[in-house]
């Protein structure tokens, strides 16, 4: 039988959720994590991996103890893409939701906008089907829930950029927001859905 595992020294309830490389771990208490980082780089040693000094926070993130209608949050954190964060459901439990992050909405818009541009004078039908396979992709990763805002954001901005860019195409026939629309009734844009109940 080997060592216990650092986990089974702790004195409340953790929780650890792994992403392949990437993961996060969570305690009760304070000293249980402090025990947990001084731990985990000789455990990942033993196996000839080390963890990333940058990448690597003890942080706190407990559910506020505030009163009803109260600022949210006692912190917020950034891992894959989502911001984590604090906040209350309908029945005023403190809940755990999950959103695209604003480093990461910001580089799909950029990215987005660069594709657009760079595509303009394709084919029209083969534009929409990559813009269509670009927004699917980006649904099914980022589709929680609680998420539905910022997709519907990206859907928007994805809109607005084919719209500009397609319209910059030749000086003669620039397309009017009018003229777009009708256009969108026969290349439909895939529409956000929630593909993640977590």
């Amino acid at each position: 039988m080997g060592k216990p595992a650092a986990t089974d020294r702790l004195c409340l309830r953790s929780l650890s959720h792994s992403f392949t490389l990437d993961f996060v771990m969570g305690c009760e208490l304070e000293a249980d994590a402090r025990k947990l980082m001084a731990v985990l780089p000789k455990r990942f040693a033993r196996f000839g991996l080390r963890i990333h000094p940058t990448k690597t926070a003890l942080m706190a993130f407990r559910k506020p103890e505030a009163p009803q209608g109260a600022a949210t949050g006692n912190g917020t954190f950034d891992f894959l893409g989502l911001t984590h964060y604090w906040t209350q459901s309908r029945r005023g439990f403190w809940v755990i939701k999950r959103r695209t992050a604003r480093k990461r909405l910001c580089r799909t818009k950029q990215s987005l906008w660069r594709w657009c541009r760079t595509n303009r004078h394709a084919p029209l039908k083969d534009q929409y089907q990559r813009l269509c396979q670009k927004l699917r992709g980006h649904f099914q990763y980022f589709g929680l829930r609680g998420n539905m805002r910022m997709l519907e954001e990206v859907r928007r901005y994805a809109e607005k950029a084919w719209q500009y860019w397609l319209s910059r195409r030749s000086s003669k026939s620039p397309i009017c927001w009018e003229k777009f629309q009708k256009l969108l009734q026969t290349y439909a844009l895939p529409t956000p859905r929630i593909v993640h109940n977590i």
